[in-house]
């Protein structure tokens, strides 16, 4: 993802507040009775998946590491009885490399129209460009949070859903983990998520009569001390599912790890899906805004994104907020 962008014209920064729900209202409007529900998220479980993917080094694009871990992953949603498909291309970095990219698309109750999305990117930045050492600039970023955070979620979810009593209601859900996400530029807004690009372009494309409700989007979602701001764009384009999103928080106790305040807009996959693909998608990811390394935490695009900096409660808070929000669908 690109670094924060902050609207500097006042009316805009108002329009989406309001979209939002800016005022104490917030979120009482959505989700209606809510009320606690879905089986037990595994913190446990999804830290393990977590450090699996770091196992395997730096999935950074065209790397062995990368492709082996492609293969675990597609292994382990079919594990959790998911039918997988894997979308490849040949994609095109900002600085003219091709990216051998694959988006790893594993689905639950493949036969039903009406659908859910969940998402992340399961790729790594090739460049720790933000770490405090100049020295470490070239080096690879291992991503225990900044990718493999989402992709354990999700991972964990699938497997609750295949093994918990409690059923879903009559929709399907798509685990979608994006590939081609971190190999961008500051200067060029586009050469950031490529894999959701391209997928977007493709559903868009879909004659198969799918729909989507709505998507969420998981991004840096286990490290220390992350809180999860009201992201902008995802207030001006799907406003209805950040407050069902927050008050399935509330319910499911993390509320406090989910403030009723407003942070940053992203450049994320969430863009395409929204603006390519027409699905409305929202973007949880952690906002830091004391943090003087950077507003996405002090271990971003830095050799310490590793499984050191990585707190279960926060994978749990997160995993329990989504597992509230698909176990209260009707």
């Amino acid at each position: 993802m690109n670094v924060v962008k902050y609207i500097g014209v006042m009316i805009m920064t108002m329009m989406l507040t309001t979209a939002c729900g800016g005022s104490k209202k917030s979120a009482k409007d959505e989700g209606g009775d809510m009320v606690p529900a879905g089986p037990t998220f595994s913190a446990d479980s999804a830290y393990a998946f977590c450090a699996k993917q770091c196992e395997f080094g730096p999935r950074t694009m065209n790397s062995e590491a990368h492709d082996r871990c492609a293969a675990w992953i597609v292994d382990q949603f079919q594990r959790f009885g998911m039918t997988v498909t894997e979308q490849r291309a040949v994609l095109k970095g900002f600085d003219g490399t091709p990216l051998q990219a694959n988006n790893i698309i594993a689905s639950y109750r493949p036969e039903l129209t009406d659908r859910i999305l969940l998402c992340a990117h399961w790729d790594c930045r090739p460049w720790a460009d933000n770490d405090p050492d100049e020295a470490n600039h070239t080096k690879p970023v291992m991503g225990a949070n900044d990718g493999a955070s989402g992709v354990a979620v999700m991972l964990e979810i699938a497997r609750l859903i295949e093994s918990a009593a409690d059923t879903l209601g009559q929709f399907g859900v798509d685990f979608v983990c994006f590939d081609a996400e971190d190999w961008g530029t500051d200067n060029e807004s586009d050469s950031w998520a490529l894999g959701a690009q391209h997928w977007a372009a493709q559903q868009k494309m879909q004659t198969d009569g799918r729909r989507y409700r709505y998507g969420i989007l998981l991004d840096m979602v286990g490290g220390q001390g992350a809180r999860f701001y009201r992201e902008m764009f995802s207030c001006q384009y799907a406003p209805s599912v950040v407050k069902r999103v927050w008050k399935a928080a509330e319910v499911a106790g993390f509320g406090s790890f989910f403030p009723q305040q407003d942070g940053g807009m992203i450049t994320d996959d969430h863009g395409p899906v929204n603006e390519v693909a027409g699905i409305p998608c929202i973007d949880i990811i952690s906002y830091y805004p004391d943090c003087m390394e950077s507003s996405f935490g002090p271990t971003w695009h830095t050799v310490t994104d590793d499984m050191e900096h990585i707190d279960p409660a926060t994978l749990k808070a997160v995993g329990q907020t989504l597992v509230q929000v698909l176990y209260s669908e009707r």
